[in-house]
């Protein structure tokens, strides 16, 4: 009953991102989504001029998840690492259950290359960038933390933790959830951070 309030748009672009954890980038074609959506091809094309489309839907709606998360940030009380804990965390919960948007950060490189979805990508990665590292700018100069690393050098290892932690799950099976590991990452960095 709950499928019939997802367009077929939707479910489309689900299983579009599905794939793309599953198989990687190169196996997002008409076909392959298709037959994991088990419609015909031609139907695909009812709701998107090609698989150029799909994968630009793919791409916005990881960026829309950004701007969300980030607003929500912003009107979070508390300080301002109670809000870098609480952004990793986050991404780590939403990767952890969707793990197809996960794997869009792995992407990002071939994202970067294609026309399409270039602009989309970049825009999104910098304002990333941005948000993260004026996080930790106000930490340091609250006294919050130390600063050890320059905020643009703790946006990197922060950004870094989630590649090498997302790339590491995708070699090996890990018994914790990405969550835990990220907590448990970020806490030896805050050690760091507040010595």
């Amino acid at each position: 009953m709950e499928d019939s309030y997802i367009s077929c748009r939707d479910k489309i672009v689900a299983s579009a991102i599905e794939l793309i954890g599953d198989l990687g980038l190169h196996a997002l074609t008409p076909k392959n989504l298709a037959r994991k959506q088990n419609i015909s091809d031609t139907l695909i094309y009812k709701y998107f001029g090609g698989i150029d489309e799909v994968l630009i839907a793919v791409v916005n709606e990881y960026a829309a998840f950004d701007v969300n998360i980030q607003r929500t940030v912003e009107r979070l009380d508390g300080t301002y690492l109670d809000k870098i804990k609480y952004y990793a965390d986050t991404y780590a919960t939403y990767y952890d259950n969707y793990i197809g948007m996960g794997a869009i950060m792995l992407h990002y490189e071939e994202l970067l290359h294609m026309s399409e979805t270039r602009e989309i990508i970049s825009e999104c990665m910098l304002k990333r960038n941005d948000f993260v590292c004026t996080l930790f700018q106000s930490a340091i100069e609250s006294k919050e933390i130390r600063a050890v690393f320059s905020p643009k050098e703790l946006t990197l290892m922060f950004n870094g933790i989630f590649t090498e932690g997302l790339l590491e799950r995708r070699n090996q099976y890990s018994r914790k959830s990405f969550r835990v590991e990220i907590k448990e990452m970020l806490s030896h960095l805050e050690k760091v951070l507040r010595l």
